[in-house]
C-alpha cells in the first residue's frame, strides 16, 4: 500500500487517507465480528468481552453493566426480554457503554443506542416456518454501533463527544419468558402493555435510550439514535436500504436530508421515512392500566404503517415527545430501521449504515477530505484501480448495489471515471 501511494503518478491530497481507510477497515471488522457472529461466540457476556478487548488505547471508554439485579432495577423491560435467558449464565444480558470525547470545546454530541438481541426465537410469540433463520445478525444495531466507535478511535476527530448503547439481550422461550399481557414499568415511569413478544426490539432499547435522553439533558448540541434490524416491514417497503426517520427538533436540523445525501455520495443510500400522528395514536394504551401499549398482536408486515410506529413508540415510552419543538429543551431524535440492509445471512455482512453514519459525522469535518486523488493522466488509471483494491473500497459500492461512478466521484476522480469503471468491471 506505502509502495502504491508513492507512485509518482499518484497524487494524493489529503495526508488523513492511511487514518480514514484504516479507521473504516477496522470498524467493517468489529461490526461484522459483532453483528454477523453465531448466538454462542457472541452471547451476550462475549460481546461485552469482546467490546472490551476491542478498545484498550484508552480512547474510547467501555463500561458494561453485567449485575442482573441493576439491569432489572434499572432497565427493566431489557431485563424482561432476557428474562428467560437470565436462567443460563452465559446468555445473561448485558449493557455495554461506550464513550469518546474529543479534543477541544465540544460542538456536536451523537449518543446511540443499539439493538443487540443475539438470537431471537421470537419468544412465545415463537417464530416458526424457518423464519429464525439468520436471527443471530438481530444485534446488527449494537455492531453498527461499536464499528463507529472503532472508527472515532482511530480518527480522532476534535470538538465532538460521542455516547453508545449496545443492549445486548437474548431473547428465548422457555418457563421464564416474558408474555403478552404482561404490564411492565419502564425507566421513564410509563407502564407499558406487552401484546407480542417477537416485537422485543424496541423495548430492549426503550430503558437505555431514557437513560440516553436524560444524559442529553446536560450534554452541547446533542442528538440520540437508535439503530436496529427492527422490522420486516422495513424490508418490504425498501429492500436492502435502511430506512430513516427523524422527530419534529431532528427534522427542523435536517438531520435526515443530510444523511440521505451522504448515504447517495458514499454508495449506501438510505431511505427516509415520515412519523405521522396515527403512529402516536397506534400506541394509546387500550386498558386503564397501562400508559403505552408496546404495538398490537400482528407481524410488522401485516400491520399498517408497520415501521413508523415502533419510532413513534420510542418517542412516547421514553418521554422524548415532551422535547419537541414546542419544549423549553427540544432533543433532537433519529431512528434508523437497519431491515435487511447488512445483507442475509449466512453471506458476509455489509456494515449498513455505518459507512454513512462516519461520513456523516466526522469525515466531512476535515474538509480536505473532498478531494484525495488527482487523476493526472490516462496511464494513471490503472493505478487508481489497484490503489482503490488493495484498499478494500470497492466492495462499499458492490455490496451496496450502487454505481462505481458513484463512488469514484466520492473521490473527487472527476475524469476518466467510465474508464476506470470498465477496468473495474
Amino acid at each position: 500500500l506505502q509502495v502504491l501511494l508513492s507512485n509518482s503518478c499518484l497524487q494524493i491530497n489529503s495526508d488523513r487517507l492511511l487514518d480514514q481507510v484504516e479507521a473504516y477497515e477496522a470498524a467493517f471488522t468489529v461490526c461484522r465480528d459483532v453483528g454477523e457472529t453465531g448466538p454462542e461466540r457472541m452471547s451476550p457476556p462475549n460481546v461485552a468481552d469482546y467490546v472490551k478487548s476491542a478498545f484498550t488505547c484508552g480512547k474510547v471508554k467501555v463500561e458494561v453493566t453485567d449485575d442482573q439485579k441493576v439491569i432489572e432495577k434499572e432497565y427493566p423491560l431489557m431485563a424482561a426480554v432476557n428474562r428467560c435467558a437470565n436462567t443460563v449464565k452465559e446468555h445473561q444480558a448485558r449493557l455495554v457503554r461506550l464513550e469518546y470525547v474529543g479534543e477541544g470545546d465540544i460542538k456536536d454530541t451523537y449518543m446511540m443506542v443499539g439493538k443487540g438481541v443475539t438470537i431471537d426465537t421470537g419468544g412465545c410469540d415463537l417464530k416458526t416456518g424457518g423464519h429464525m433463520w439468520g436471527m443471530c445478525r438481530d444485534k446488527y444495531g449494537s455492531a453498527v454501533v461499536a464499528g463507529f466507535f472503532k472508527a472515532l478511535e482511530i480518527l480522532k476527530p476534535k470538538n465532538i463527544k460521542a455516547v453508545g448503547y449496545m443492549c445486548m439481550v437474548r431473547n428465548s422461550i422457555g418457563a421464564r419468558s416474558y408474555t403478552c399481557d404482561e404490564v411492565i414499568k419502564a425507566r421513564s415511569g410509563k407502564r407499558i402493555h406487552i401484546y407480542n413478544t417477537d416485537a422485543e426490539g424496541r423495548i430492549t432499547m426503550l430503558d437505555p435510550l431514557t437513560r440516553a435522553k436524560e444524559e442529553a439533558l446536560n450534554e452541547k448540541n446533542p442528538h440520540l439514535m437508535t439503530l436496529a434490524t427492527l422490522t420486516g416491514h422495513e424490508v418490504l417497503t425498501y429492500g436492502y436500504y435502511a430506512a430513516i426517520m427523524d422527530n419534529g427538533p431532528a427534522k427542523k436540523s435536517g438531520w435526515a436530508r443530510k444523511i440521505q445525501e451522504t448515504g447517495d455520495l458514499y454508495g449506501q443510500p438510505i431511505e427516509i421515512s415520515r412519523l405521522h400522528p396515527e403512529d402516536f395514536e397506534f400506541h394509546k394504551a387500550e386498558c386503564e392500566q397501562a400508559h403505552i401499549r408496546q404495538g398490537n398482536t400482528k407481524p410488522s408486515v401485516a400491520t399498517l404503517r408497520g415501521h413508523q410506529t415502533p419510532a413513534a413508540f420510542l418517542i412516547m415510552a421514553s418521554r422524548l415527545d415532551e422535547h419537541g419543538c414546542d419544549s423549553n429543551h427540544p432533543l433532537k431524535f433519529t431512528h434508523i430501521d437497519i431491515g435487511s440492509a447488512a445483507g442475509d445471512h449466512p453471506e458476509t455482512s455489509l456494515p449498513n449504515p455505518l459507512v454513512t453514519l462516519v461520513a456523516e459525522s466526522v469525515l466531512l469535518l476535515f474538509r480536505n477530505f473532498s478531494i484525495l486523488f488527482n487523476v493526472c493522466d490516462d496511464k494513471a488509471v490503472a493505478a487508481r484501480v489497484s490503489v482503490l483494491s488493495c484498499l478494500g473500497v470497492f466492495h462499499w459500492v458492490i455490496g451496496q448495489r450502487s454505481s462505481v461512478r458513484t463512488y469514484l466521484l466520492l473521490l473527487g476522480m472527476k475524469q476518466n471515471c467510465s474508464q476506470i469503471a470498465e477496468i473495474y468491471r
